[in-house]
C-alpha cells in the first residue's frame, strides 16, 4: 500500500508536469491509489467509527474522502502515503503474544511410539490414554506425563523449569511432557493424556491470558483523544465563515496527525534498535511506552533475583548412621531429581569423589520427596514439614534456620540436614531499593513457586516485605491480573512457569535466556543475565516516551499554526500537504535522536 501510493505520486506528477497529460489521464495513477489504498483504510476506519473509536487517524480518512469530492486527488494520496507508512512502522515496530503459543506447540511431537507385545506402533498424539505403555527413543521430545516402567536416561526438563540440568532417569521416575529424552530409549507408562499434562495446562493458561488481556491505549490515541475534534471544529469554522469548502480540506490535510503516526513509531524503532545494541531484544514496542508508567514490579525469585545455583553450605548427620554412608546414598538419589537442590548435592559429591550406589526403584511421589531403594533399605529426602510424625531420631534434628534445606530419612529413621544458600546477585538489592525513588515504583512483590522459608529469607536480604510463595503458574497470573487492577505492573522473571504472568502483566520481561518460551511471551528479553540490563531498559523506555512526546506535541503545535493559515486561504491543499510534509520531517529528525544512546543508562 505505501509502495503502490509512493509511485502513484512520482507516475502523476511525471504525466502532469512533464508530458502535460489531460488531467483525467494524468489523475489514473492517483484513482488506482485510491482503489489500493484508500479505500481499505476508509472501510477499517469507518469501522472503529462506528465503534466510536476517535482516533488521530480519523482525520486521515476524512482527508481522504473530502479530497476525493473536492477533486483534489494528489493531496488524497499524499495522506493515503502518510496514513499506510505509519502503519507499516507501527506493526514493524509491534510484536505478536501468540508467537509464545507457536514456541509451545513446536515443541510438542505429533506422533507417540505404542508399545505392544511385539514391537510398537505409532499412533496420533490424540490417541494417548492414560495408562498406556509409550517408548521414548533417543533425543525425542516426551509425549505425555509418565513414569519409567523400563531402561535408564536423561532427560533436559529445563524448558520448564529454567534449570540447566539434564535430570537422571530411572524405573520409578517420573517424566514430563515437553522433556527432551537424552541418548538411551526408555519406555514409560502414561500418567495423563497429552491434554491434561502440566505442559499443556501451562499452554492454556498462556492462551487464556492473551484472550483476556484488555486492550491498552497507545501513546498516539491518547493525545489523538484531544487533538482530533479540536482539528475538526477548526476545519468546520474555517469553510462556513469563509463560504469555501476547499478550506476544509486545506485545513484536514495539514491537521492529518503524521507526527503522530510517524514520528512516535520511529522513536520506538530508534529505541528498539539501541535495545538491541545493549543486548536488550524488544519485542513489543508498546513496552517501550508503558514501562514508564508501571508502579508495581513483581519479581520471580530463583534465577531473577538470585542468581539461581543454590551451594550445600552445611550438613548435620545423625549419630544412627555412618556420615559417609549417608550422604553417598543421598547424592546417589539426587541423580534423578529435578530440583535446583539436587545440583548443589551432585556438586559437593564430585568434590568428595563419592562413591555412587545404584539403586533399584526411584520415584517421586506427589507431595512426599525423592524416594529410592537399595537392596531392602529405603531413603527418602524431603522437607521438614513433610516429615512423618512416627520418624525415629527426630530429637537430634538441628532447629530450622531461613532458606533451603533438605532431610534425609534412612529406612524411615533422621539421617540428616543438608542446608542451602542460593545467594541473592550482588545487584538484587540496590535495583530493588533504587525503583522507588529513581523510577517511581509504589511497590515491589517476590512472587515464588518456591518454599514460604526460602523466600522469606531472600526477600530479607533484598530488601523486599511483600511476598507469595509456593505460587503456581496459574496461581501467579491471578496475583499479577490483581495488582495490574491496581496500578500498571512490570513483571520480570525467568523460567517457563512464569510465562502466563509476564503476559497477564502489563510489561513482561525475561532476564536470561534459560527457555525460549519465556522469551517468546515476554514483551522485552533481557540476553544477559543481569538486572543491570532491567535499568538500562527502564531508562531507554522513559527517554523514548520523552521524545516522542517532544515530537508529537511539537509537530502538534506546527500543525495548528499551519492550519491557522490555511483556514485565512494561505494554503491550497496541495500546499497544505507539503507543508505537512515539512512538519513530519522536523518531527521525525527529532524522533531519531531516540536510536542514540543517552548519558545515563544506568543510576544503582
Amino acid at each position: 500500500m505505501t509502495i503502490s501510493s509512493f509511485l502513484s505520486i512520482i507516475v502523476y506528477l511525471i504525466l502532469h508536469y512533464l508530458l502535460k497529460l489531460d488531467p483525467i489521464f494524468s489523475s489514473l495513477p492517483l484513482f488506482l491509489s485510491y482503489g489500493i489504498g484508500g479505500i481499505p483504510l476508509i472501510i477499517e476506519l469507518g469501522i472503529k467509527l462506528f465503534r466510536l473509536e476517535f482516533g488521530s487517524d480519523l482525520l486521515a480518512g476524512i482527508s481522504i474522502v473530502s479530497s476525493l469530492f473536492l477533486g483534489e486527488y494528489l493531496a488524497g494520496v499524499i495522506v493515503i502515503l502518510m496514513l499506510s507508512g505509519g502503519q507499516l512502522l507501527e506493526r514493524f515496530a509491534v510484536g505478536h503474544a501468540s508467537a509464545v503459543l507457536q514456541a509451545l506447540a513446536r515443541r510438542m511431537p505429533t506422533v507417540a511410539h505404542q508399545k505392544l507385545n511385539v514391537g510398537f506402533k505409532d499412533i496420533d498424539l490424540k490417541e494417548v490414554k492414560e495408562g498406556m505403555e509409550l517408548i521414548v527413543y533417543p533425543h525425542e521430545i516426551c509425549p505425555a506425563d509418565g513414569i519409567v516402567i523400563e531402561g535408564k536416561t536423561v532427560m533436559d526438563e529445563s524448558y520448564l523449569t529454567g534449570e540447566p540440568f539434564m535430570i537422571s532417569k530411572t524405573v520409578g521416575s517420573t517424566v514430563l511432557s515437553g522433556a527432551i529424552n537424552g541418548n538411551a530409549a526408555i519406555s514409560i507408562r502414561v500418567l495423563k493424556k497429552p491434554e491434561d499434562s502440566r505442559y499443556a495446562k501451562i499452554m492454556a493458561v498462556i492462551r487464556k491470558t492473551e484472550e483476556d488481556k484488555p486492550r491498552i491505549r497507545r501513546l498516539a490515541e491518547q493525545i489523538g483523544a484531544y487533538y482530533t475534534p479540536l482539528a475538526i471544529l477548526i476545519a468546520i469554522v474555517a469553510a462556513i465563515i469563509s463560504g469555501q469548502p476547499i478550506r476544509f480540506l486545506s485545513v484536514m490535510v495539514i491537521a492529518t496527525p503524521c507526527p503522530l503516526l510517524l514520528a512516535i513509531p520511529v522513536a520506538i524503532i530508534g529505541s528498539i534498535s539501541l535495545c538491541a545494541r545493549r543486548s536488550i531484544i524488544v519485542k513489543d514496542g508498546q513496552a517501550l511506552e508503558l514501562v514508564e508508567k508501571c508502579k508495581t514490579a513483581i519479581f520471580d525469585k530463583t534465577g531473577t533475583l538470585t542468581y539461581g545455583k543454590p551451594k550445600l553450605i552445611e550438613e548435620y548427620y545423625s549419630s544412627l548412621f555412618e556420615p559417609r554412608f549417608v550422604f553417598d546414598l543421598a547424592a546417589s538419589l539426587e541423580r534423578y531429581s529435578k530440583h535446583p537442590l539436587a545440583a548443589a548435592v551432585l556438586q559437593k559429591a564430585k568434590e568428595k569423589k563419592i562413591d555412587w550406589k545404584e539403586l533399584s526403584v526411584v520415584c517421586e511421589p506427589p507431595g512426599q520427596g525423592l524416594y529410592g531403594e537399595l537392596g531392602k533399605r529405603c531413603i527418602r529426602i524431603t522437607s521438614r514439614s513433610k516429615l512423618p510424625p512416627h520418624t525415629k531420631g527426630l530429637e537430634q534434628i538441628p532447629e530450622e534456620q531461613g532458606g533451603l534445606e533438605c532431610i534425609v530419612l534412612i529406612d524411615e529413621i533422621y539421617a540428616a540436614t543438608f542446608r542451602f544458600r542460593d545467594a541473592p546477585r550482588e545487584e538484587s538489592k540496590p535495583f530493588i531499593v533504587h525503583l522507588s525513588s529513581k523510577h517511581g515504583f509504589k511497590k515491589v512483590l517476590i512472587v515464588s513457586g518456591d518454599r514460604e522459608s526460602e523466600v522469606r529469607y531472600l526477600a530479607r536480604q533484598v530488601g523486599v516485605s511483600t511476598i507469595y510463595a509456593q505460587c503456581s503458574p496459574e496461581r501467579k497470573v491471578e496475583i499479577v491480573r490483581e495488582e495490574t487492577q491496581k496500578a500498571k505492573t512490570l513483571f520480570v522473571g525467568d523460567g517457563i512457569n512464569d510465562a502466563p504472568a509476564m503476559m497477564a502483566a502489563t510489561v513482561g520481561i525475561a532476564v536470561g535466556l534459560n527457555s525460549d518460551v519465556t522469551a517468546e511471551a515476554a514483551k522485552i528479553v533481557v540476553m544477559e543475565n543481569t538486572l543491570k540490563k532491567v535499568d538500562e531498559f527502564l531508562h531507554i523506555g522513559r527517554r523514548m516516551r520523552l521524545i516522542a512526546l517532544q515530537s508529537a506535541l511539537g509537530g502538534m503545535v506546527l500543525s495548528f499554526i499551519g492550519m491557522g493559515i490555511a483556514a485565512l486561504g494561505g494554503l491550497a491543499p496541495v500546499e497544505g500537504a507539503i507543508f505537512q510534509e515539512v512538519i513530519d520531517t522536523i518531527s521525525i529528525v527529532n524522533a531519531l535522536r531516540a536510536a542514540f544512546p543517552p548519558r545515563i543508562l544506568k543510576d544503582f
